[in-house]
């Protein structure tokens, strides 16, 4: 088959016959619940952006200053000559805030994923993954040429299973903390405990839980009051609770000098902005000091799932942010989003590949920055829509 402006016409076209073409809204306001398309107004429930610091005051001049005094791009990698003392400031006070021994940057979460994956295993060790975890998981371990094994989501049994059954010496398992599509919590104390008896090395994305999970936003460690020992790879982002861009490794120092002399995504890449890891700086002390902004997030979640039940709106069992609710069919999915813009209110339809077949959805997210009202809005909406189509499956 030659690969011509054909090809590329037909996959297009069968994406769109799937009913899974993907297409951007472009919005010209700052990442907020009210979003600017086409000179109109819109209520937004699909950001990550949990404790609404992405537009904060404090962030932003603090982006300023420093881009006024250091610039903008670092201009090399870290091993060349773009690791900057803000870059160092940044790593010593994310090892202090996860109560880890030292932390690494990276450009961001999907190549953080890579790097732990590709570079701590060889092609005779193995890897666990959850059936749920992020693209950037996945995508790692196909990467690799060690043998792969998948588990049921969040079955204790089925990892332990195939524990059992891998023969490779060294072996990772890797999940989610809070899963991204579905906003479930992964059974972090039943993973260290399987991981410690069967001599697995443990790693943790927590992309979703850094900032938003636990009493100073620490993360699923913290909440879970897991150690180094218990939790030896921790990953969060910066570009979702914390408002910002970028991620970061945290574990034991020799763990991290082996990331920096041997981790390809953190080698052979352009050191993130200086004057990016200044906000984040300044993002993680609101994130650490600001408790109320979780409590608050808390409430609305609560607010959220009430309305559900009143208006017998199906959700899956997610206790963050993340609120989903399945459709099943892709068509539906997107159906149910249009009319939703339609009435103002901006909710993207999730469908395969990521999710599974059979489980597109809404993915409604919650910001610190929504109101009672504007999520009541939403509930009346979804109520309205459902009840003329019937398109809420069950979840």
């Amino acid at each position: 088959m030659v690969m011509d402006e054909a090809y590329f016409v037909d996959i297009l076209r069968e994406k769109k016959q799937q009913d899974l073409y993907r297409s951007r809204l472009i919005h010209d306001s700052p990442q907020s619940p009210l979003l600017t398309i086409n000179n109109k107004q819109y209520l937004s429930f699909c950001s990550n952006d949990y404790l609404g610091l992405a537009n904060n005051s404090e962030i932003k001049q603090s982006l300023i200053d420093a881009a006024n005094v250091y610039g903008v791009g670092s201009g090399a990698s870290h091993l060349i000559s773009g690791h900057h003392v803000v870059h160092e400031q940044l790593e010593q006070q994310l090892a202090t805030i996860t109560k880890r021994s030292k932390a690494l940057v990276f450009a961001n979460g999907y190549m953080a994923n890579i790097a732990i994956v590709n570079t701590l295993l060889q092609p005779k060790d193995a890897v666990f993954i959850d059936r749920l975890n992020h693209a950037s998981i996945y995508d790692a371990c196909m990467l690799t040429k060690a043998k792969i094994y998948r588990y049921q989501h969040k079955c204790m049994a089925s990892l332990e299973k195939k524990l059992q059954s891998s023969t490779e010496k060294r072996k990772l398992i890797i999940t989610d903390s809070v899963f991204s599509m579905d906003g479930d919590i992964a059974p972090i104390l039943s993973l260290v405990k399987l991981a410690k008896q069967y001599g697995a090395l443990l790693a943790v994305d927590d992309a979703h839980g850094f900032g938003v999970l636990g009493n100073t936003g620490a993360g699923i460690a913290e909440l879970y009051n897991c150690s180094q020992q218990d939790i030896p790879i921790l990953m969060g982002t910066f570009g979702k609770a914390l408002g910002t861009y970028g991620a970061f490794i945290a574990g034991s120092s020799n763990l991290i000098d082996v990331f920096i002399q041997q981790a390809r995504p953190y080698i052979y890449t352009t050191a993130l902005p200086p004057a990016i890891a200044k906000a984040t700086l300044t993002s993680l002390h609101l994130v650490t000091t600001g408790h109320e902004r979780r409590q608050h997030l808390k409430e609305l979640i609560s607010e959220f799932k009430h309305g559900c039940k009143k208006f017998n709106i199906k959700t899956l069992e997610s206790s963050t942010a993340i609120q989903p609710i399945i459709m099943k069919d892709s068509k539906k999915a997107v159906f149910f989003s249009e009319k939703l813009k339609e009435m103002g209110i901006i909710v993207k339809a999730i469908r395969p590949p990521t999710v599974p077949v059979g489980t597109a959805r809404l993915r409604i997210t919650l910001s610190y920055l929504h109101t009672k009202p504007q999520i009541h809005r939403l509930l009346v909406a979804l109520n309205a829509i459902n009840v003329k189509f019937q398109l809420i499956g069950d979840a």
